[in-house]
């Protein structure tokens, strides 16, 4: 039995408020970890404001944890106390379904949220499936790495499907999400464009490692860049000029969405028929996918652009997330 202190949701669009929360006995196959560091997604506020329906209260929030085994399941494998660790947004899948025994264990049906019906990293512990605890490899700060366990995972995927350096990528908004996207393309070799609906970001995007920038309020930059680009990444959650996104593929070229986007998408058959286009979308990734994905960072020296609060500050974190002036990813730093 492990008794911690955490932030909890009590309702939506509620301050988060700090309570005592009790563990049962430790599952066999569970890890625990301290919680030093936890980064703030925005699914965390969605999750919060119970934007889609599958809130459950209270609710302990946070997706992007960094921190140290202190125990060990008696049937966990490959893990030891005191280890840093992270875990994302998955907490455990079911390891026996055709998809967990494909090594597509985000896509199992029985997989748990870190953050659905389960309580996540805005705490002094956490759990989760000793697969789905990813040690944290060498040359990753600890401090600024809870970022690329949902955010950073989320961009990398479609990269690592779908990309060859040789092609010409566009990422479509530069926020959470699209700075690490801009980060990971330029890494990997790509030709990057950056798409942003503000102005001031332009010169960020570029430090970030783009090579072109142009403003995604403006239908006219796609339409200028009609037939080029071999992928674009849309990472934003709003309505977009999808006509002209899809019209700037390149033949065989894909438009990819992990932005939450609330609205159905109109796709006309024959803006992908005549030069084999596709549109597709993904969730995060395996914990292998997730495991490349650090050891990419680590390879690469990439680490989220990241502003800390002290967690004990998380309700004006929040705030400050909603309000849209991160830059680029949240951090809350553990000080129960």
């Amino acid at each position: 039995m492990t008794k911690t202190e955490a932030w909890v949701a009590t309702a939506a669009n509620q301050p988060l408020t700090r309570q005592e929360i009790e563990f049962e006995k430790l599952g066999s196959e569970e890890i625990e970890v301290e919680v030093e560091h936890c980064g703030i997604c925005h699914s965390d506020l969605s999750m919060l404001n119970n934007e889609w329906g599958m809130t459950h209260y209270p609710a302990v929030l946070g997706h992007e944890v960094v921190g140290r085994v202190v125990e060990v399941g008696s049937a966990a494998k490959g893990l030891k106390v005191g280890q840093r660790v992270g875990i994302g947004w998955t907490a455990s899948s079911c390891m026996h379904c055709r998809q967990c025994m494909s090594g597509d264990q985000h896509l199992c049906a029985q997989a748990q949220g870190t953050i659905v019906g389960h309580r996540g990293g805005f705490s002094g512990r956490v759990r989760a499936h000793w697969a789905w605890t990813i040690p944290l490899p060498e040359g990753l700060a600890a401090e600024d790495a809870g970022p690329l366990f949902c955010g950073g995972i989320t961009v990398f995927n479609p990269l690592a499907l779908y990309a060859k350096p040789t092609h010409r990528v566009g990422i479509v908004g530069i926020g959470g999400l699209g700075h690490l996207g801009v980060k990971f393309a330029s890494a990997y070799g790509c030709e990057v464009t950056a798409f942003t609906s503000s102005e001031s970001k332009f010169n960020e995007a570029r430090k970030l490692g783009a090579h072109h920038v142009a403003s995604s309020r403006d239908s006219q930059s796609f339409a200028r860049l009609a037939g080029y680009f071999d992928l674009l990444i849309v990472t934003v959650a709003v309505p977009l000029d999808w006509p002209a996104l899809i019209g700037a593929l390149a033949p065989r070229g894909r438009l990819h969405v992990v932005g939450a986007v609330p609205e159905p998408i109109p796709v006309d058959v024959f803006s992908l028929l005549m030069g084999q286009r596709a549109v597709s979308s993904s969730p995060t990734g395996s914990p292998t996918d997730i495991a490349h994905m650090l050891d990419f960072a680590a390879r690469h020296r990439l680490a989220p652009q990241t502003e800390h609060f002290p967690m004990s500050r998380v309700n004006e974190a929040m705030e400050h997330l909603a309000a849209g002036k991160a830059r680029y990813r949240i951090v809350l730093d553990a000080d129960f």
